[in-house]
């Protein structure tokens, strides 16, 4: 799975490597993106702009928000199945801005807290998870806009760490996601990055506390 991300950049250097066309007014720099927090998404390949959404899918149809703690993630293989994600993989997906993101390893019988890393390209720039996004509205009438990472078999730098990844889209691949496409075509974008473009850092164990935000939980250990 992917339950924590960074997004370290600047807003310009976001536009300029992304092509991301206008990143939020608000907009600061984030070392330990978590579940139900804002993240910054775009939406539409015309506009290129970002927005925020709660990282956390709330289907159109749920009683309940607090199912958006178990859709964070979205595996890759049944999206065109499941009731939660069909209709959104095929009408409403999105990129998710980020430059790097955490995986914690546990060895079999090993006992104490799981070892942390950290990986990013091995060029340092950013890049986009591909991500789906539903409209939620609550109770009282008030839209929400979440989403979800969508996850793929993990590649030969991840796979010693965990099983999983985020699927993990740059250049023009990433606009191409947005635009209205076809199941079998869609699915030719859920893959594992290559290996070869990726690094893996061990981290202290900080970044397990989701308030602490700093550039100190990137620092190999």
């Amino acid at each position: 799975m992917c339950g924590r991300f960074t997004i370290t950049l600047e807003a310009a250097d976001i536009e300029e490597d992304l092509g991301v066309s206008e990143m939020p007014a608000d907009w600061l720099p984030r070392y330990n993106v978590a579940p139900t927090q804002p993240v910054a998404a775009v939406i539409d390949a015309g506009s290129r702009r970002a927005e925020w959404l709660r990282w956390g899918l709330i289907p159109s149809w749920a009683k309940d928000p607090k199912i958006a703690s178990q859709l964070i993630n979205a595996r890759s293989e049944t999206l065109a199945e499941k009731p939660s994600f069909r209709q959104a993989y095929a009408r409403r997906r999105c990129l998710i801005l980020a430059d790097g993101f955490y995986e914690w390893q546990r060895s079999p019988g090993q006992k104490g807290p799981s070892k942390p890393y950290y990986f990013q390209l091995a060029e340092k720039k950013p890049f986009a998870f591909a991500g789906l996004w539903e409209t939620w509205k609550s109770p009282e009438g008030e839209p929400l806009r979440t989403c979800t990472i969508i996850t793929c078999a993990a590649n030969e730098v991840v796979a010693p760490i965990h099983e999983r990844m985020p699927v993990i889209l740059t250049g023009n691949t990433a606009w191409k996601w947005l635009e209205p496409a076809g199941i079998d075509i869609l699915n030719g974008f859920l893959k594992p990055y290559p290996a070869e473009k990726m690094t893996a850092i061990p981290i202290s164990r900080l970044v397990n506390d989701a308030n602490l935000d700093s550039a100190e939980l990137i620092k190999p250990v």
